[in-house]
């Protein structure tokens, strides 16, 4: 009898113990903001003041009356206080993991060069950069770490490796070194799965799967010559036209695409014609060029660069001054022909810090606020869902709307009239919230 009475209190409390659990598994945790004027990531206006609501990661409700807080439900209640709520900023075009100095970089730790990569992907989500396309680098077991909260960052859609070809911009070899096809070694960008130093479409068709085996959301190639690789110059054309549709054809068979570094119309026009969806810089394309881009329904992924000069040779700098040069031209027609226009902005070699901020609000050399605000959340995000059953984040992106993730900047005044206010994230974004968690909140 006793130990039968016994059994029935421990199974009483087992019961309880697993009511409690269920009940709190089942509690939602909710954000509401109040008194807020959206900017939806497509409209020229902010909003009439608004009220919206989080659950979990996603925007659940948005509405001028009061919002009512599902039961259940564990609350934080922003005042808005009539501030702009508008999506996190997106960056096309990152590269994470060599923001190092080149002098850190050629050392070759790859512990520090590690954790310089963490501490970027940690700032630039504090500057208010919710997602990112990063474009060379190692950085699909970040992107791991990250999304499974291990640690902050952005979303990564990571590119993996840079597949070049022999004597092209990932080719960091010294010259008189012998390409691995003829008994080379790796070089260091190899060695650090920054680049594939490849030929021939056998070895494009293996540095493309090796990417997507590894996790690659999209596949990049060097098509043309670069400003930071010692020896070609960004008028070379670079790869054939049957080794850039071996990527194109091993890319879609997997779903996604491949975009390809880029800057002259011969090297476009061959990289479009092999089925490429995006070509990166095209600083140095003429107006007919651009228009076929339109024609051909590509996205031009693109910078406004300036001659910062890292650790550069007369002849990068010289480089360098041309691509600078080309680009004012590049933004006008693109812009006059309407065509796909995404950004980022291919930071390397230097921390990024806010420098990515900055950039970003000295677009309005060629757009209004909102439309440079449009191109950083929405635009973007369009470009970054081509990844088709490859992108690791299936829902809305770059858009405050009912059903979007909520990936959600609180910022003081309103940027779609002064863009000057993202050049200072840590005093204007009061509330940074990537994934429906709150990263940082001054209010």
């Amino acid at each position: 009898m006793t130990i039968f009475i016994k059994c029935l209190v421990a199974s009483g409390a087992l019961i309880s113990a697993i009511t409690a659990f269920a009940q709190t598994a089942s509690q939602t945790s909710a954000t509401l903001y109040e008194n807020v004027r959206v900017f939806d990531g497509t409209a020229e206006k902010l909003t009439a003041p608004t009220n919206v609501l989080v659950v979990n990661n996603l925007i659940k409700t948005i509405s001028s009356k009061p919002i009512q807080i599902p039961a259940g439900s564990t609350v934080t209640v922003i005042a808005g206080g009539g501030r702009t709520l508008m999506p996190g900023l997106s960056d096309a075009h990152t590269h994470i993991w060599l923001t190092p100095t080149l002098d850190v970089l050629m050392q070759g730790d790859a512990k520090q060069l590690n954790d310089i990569a963490y501490k970027t992907a940690k700032e630039m989500l504090l500057n208010g950069w919710t997602t990112v396309r990063d474009m060379a680098g190692p950085t699909v077991a970040m992107k791991n770490e990250i999304d499974a909260g291990r640690a902050i960052g952005p979303r990564i859609y990571p590119s993996g490796t840079m597949i070049s070809q022999t004597s092209g911009h990932g080719d960091f070899n010294p010259p008189d070194a012998l390409p691995r096809s003829l008994g080379g070694e790796l070089s260091l960008g190899e060695k650090f799965r920054i680049t594939s130093v490849v030929n021939g479409r056998p070895e494009v068709l293996a540095a493309t799967r090796f990417n997507l085996r590894n996790g690659s959301s999209q596949i990049k190639l060097a098509t043309s010559g670069g400003v930071s690789s010692a020896d070609d110059t960004p008028t070379v054309h670079e790869f054939t036209f049957d080794e850039i549709k071996a990527a194109v054809e091993a890319a879609s068979d997997f779903g996604t695409y491949v975009a390809v570094h880029a800057y002259n119309p011969v090297s476009v026009r061959r990289s479009v014609d092999a089925g490429v969806k995006s070509i990166e810089h095209g600083q140095l394309l003429d107006e007919a060029t651009v228009k076929y881009l339109k024609n051909k329904d590509v996205w031009l992924s693109t910078q406004n660069f300036e001659e910062f000069h890292p650790p550069y040779t007369p002849f990068q700098i010289e480089k360098e001054h041309q691509v600078v040069t080309g680009q004012n031209n590049v933004f006008k027609w693109a812009l006059q022909n309407n065509v796909k226009l995404a950004w980022g902005t291919d930071f390397f070699f230097q921390p990024d810090g806010v420098v990515q901020n900055i950039q970003l609000s000295k677009l309005t050399q060629w757009m209004s606020p909102a439309r440079a605000l449009k191109m950083v959340t929405h635009d973007n995000a369009q470009l970054f869902a081509m990844s088709g059953p490859r992108n690791p984040y299936p829902g809305k992106l770059g858009v405050v709307q009912e059903g979007a993730y909520a990936d959600l900047l609180l910022v003081d005044g309103d940027p779609t009239k002064n863009l000057d206010i993202v050049a200072d994230p840590a005093k204007n974004f009061r509330v940074i919230m990537k994934d429906g968690k709150i990263y940082k909140n001054t209010l």
